[in-house]
């Protein structure tokens, strides 16, 4: 009795080895053929913002480097958490990416108690881009600086207003920082703040007239401010970028401190992917970094190319945070 328990535990222990050999076997193949089937990369805010054109841009390039079409969906909501909540829930197989914003992956984490994702609850694969954040009026407003605009919010307060790509955005934290760096009391209460389904909308809002204010990244205002329908006001970058020539920098007109609003995008998959297939990721979007025309379609968009490796973009992103995390606490932005 003994005897055949025994040998039927011995036959159960390998059979066991076996199944989990054959298991690691199959998931390295699939590893080694990865991809077969095209990737999609979802963009969390809607059309003419920074992810979406981020993502169309990535995904004109880097099918040459990866062998197979990439598809771009955009999956819009809840200041981006809607398409990150998406991804962050896909199966783990390399075929559904997130295009990462800073406000989907750094502002909202740190502002929103109850959303389902933390900030690091993904598998990062790569930093592409940093955007400057400009800060714009309709030219048909009559602010010709940022001095005019600020002086005006003092004088009324809760009277003018600013557009944002959604509750927890970076464009929602945008304005009332650089209102509390230039020293306007109040300065989340201080201006309107109107909520759109991403940057894009959020940009022609403020075309329209509809309102007084965006601060936001420059890809999505580089075509209006060409035509002469936006006016920038500031930019965040330490020095003037030719996107937006006449733009005063923020350290220029005495406010250094708005410096730490730079937006950026990544590419994300969702947490647990196989080591093996994100690093084939990793290393296509290192071959993107020396493409001639992902990095023309990315200047010409008004953004910096800025392909970081896995490890590089891990140290950004947690630094990237932790500045917003303490800069919510800061100004009383924790919505619980």
């Amino acid at each position: 009795m003994h005897k055949r328990s025994d040998f039927t535990r011995s036959i159960l222990l390998k059979a066991g080895v076996l199944g989990l050999a054959a298991t690691v076997s199959f998931a390295g193949q699939a590893a080694a053929e990865y991809p077969t089937k095209p990737i999609t990369i979802v963009a969390p805010y809607g059309a003419g913002g920074a992810s979406d054109l981020a993502s169309r841009t990535m995904a004109s390039v880097l099918p040459g480097y990866i062998g197979q079409p990439v598809l771009v969906v955009n999956r819009t909501g809840a200041g981006g958490v809607t398409g990150s909540t998406f991804v962050n829930k896909s199966k783990p197989d390399g075929y559904t990416l997130l295009l990462a914003r800073i406000g989907s992956q750094s502002v909202s984490p740190a502002m929103k108690a109850n959303i389902p994702y933390k900030y690091d609850d993904f598998t990062m694969l790569a930093v592409i881009e940093l955007n400057p954040v400009i800060c714009a009026t309709s030219s048909e407003k009559p602010y010709k600086t940022m001095k005019d605009l600020v002086d005006a919010v003092k004088a009324k307060p809760g009277e003018l207003s600013f557009s944002s790509a959604g509750v927890g955005s970076m464009l929602h934290i945008a304005v009332p920082l650089v209102l509390n760096e230039m020293g306007v009391e109040n300065p989340k209460e201080a201006m309107n703040h109107v909520p759109y389904k991403g940057g894009g909308n959020a940009a022609t809002a403020a075309v329209g007239g509809h309102v007084d204010l965006v601060c936001t990244n420059s890809s999505s205002l580089a075509g209006h401010i060409a035509g002469g329908i936006l006016r920038p006001l500031m930019i965040t970058t330490p020095e003037r970028q030719q996107v937006a020539p006449d733009a005063p920098t923020a350290r220029e007109l005495g406010f250094p401190g708005v410096e730490a609003l730079v937006g950026w995008s990544g590419i994300y998959g969702p947490p647990g992917m196989d080591p093996a297939v994100a690093d084939k990721l990793r290393a296509a979007f290192q071959k993107v970094k020396e493409d001639k025309a992902w990095n023309k379609f990315t200047k010409a968009l008004g953004s910096v190319p800025y392909i970081l490796d896995g490890p590089e973009t891990k140290a950004f992103v947690d630094k990237q945070f932790n500045a917003f995390n303490t800069l919510v606490e800061k100004l009383g932005m924790r919505i619980e």
